[in-house]
């Protein structure tokens, strides 16, 4: 037996450079460079691509900068806390809600950049700079119905810069973040008022508690059914959807 396995041993040991010389392995040769080019064109476009994939990166928090999501899903966390549901609605739930909500909202603002920038610019009437230029105009008009001229203010006087004397003379990088926190200022305020219903409840239920000697009961377990019960009595979705959406037209 040990003789057998040395001979076969041999054997393979013999025929093994014939089979590797039989089936060669073919190794893919990659080369990377940077080649000169005597057409600009080609440069343009490929920082076009880079630029249009910068976008697309950064869409979610153009999405939350730019439009009413910041809002929404503020007032949405807000009602939340107040009903003291815990994580009911979950909170995948209410992004999705606020990111259609903001869909709805800014519809005529897309459109309008759809028909003014996007539209031409694939037809070949327009540049990219000037396709760019013209589709910040509606979401520029959208963020300076909602934003405060104190918070605008703000960051013009953190700019030095002199008082503009119309709109188109406001820089867009001082406009964003002075929309953002007006919007965060009047999601607080409507957060306010959202709580105070269901504060009273609660304050109600923890004096009749107390009132009875039931101090080693929680409140929240008893005006929880009753705020959910309120809520739905007075149609609070519908209520609260509607106020978030005419508080942008």
């Amino acid at each position: 037996m040990k003789t057998s396995r040395i001979i076969i041993l041999g054997l393979a040991v013999l025929l093994l450079p014939d089979l590797l010389w039989a089936a060669p392995v073919s190794i893919p040769n990659i080369n990377l460079g940077i080649t000169q080019t005597e057409n600009p064109g080609e440069v343009v476009g490929v920082l076009k691509i880079l630029f249009v994939l910068t976008v697309l990166a950064l869409a979610p928090s153009i999405m939350i900068m730019m439009t009413s999501f910041t809002r929404v899903i503020v007032v949405l966390g807000f009602l939340r806390q107040a009903l003291g549901t815990q994580q009911m609605p979950p909170q995948q739930v209410l992004s999705a809600l606020a990111l259609f909500l903001t869909f709805f909202i800014m519809t005529p603002a897309f459109n309008q950049i759809n028909d003014q920038a996007i539209k031409p610019y694939q037809a070949g009437t327009l540049t990219f700079d000037d396709a760019l230029k013209v589709g910040q105009e509606p979401l520029r008009e959208f963020m300076f119905k909602q934003t405060r001229e104190k918070d605008l203010a703000l960051f013009l006087n953190v700019m030095k810069q002199p008082k503009p004397a119309n709109k188109a003379m406001v820089p867009t990088r001082a406009l964003i973040p002075a929309f953002m926190i007006s919007e965060l200022k009047t999601a607080f305020q409507i957060g306010f008022i959202l709580f105070i219903p269901f504060l009273i409840i609660d304050m109600v239920v923890a004096s009749v508690l107390l009132s009875m000697g039931m101090m080693m009961l929680p409140p929240v377990m008893i005006s929880l059914p009753f705020k959910l019960m309120i809520f739905v009595l007075v149609d609070g979705w519908n209520l609260i959807v509607g106020s978030l959406i005419k508080g942008f037209m």
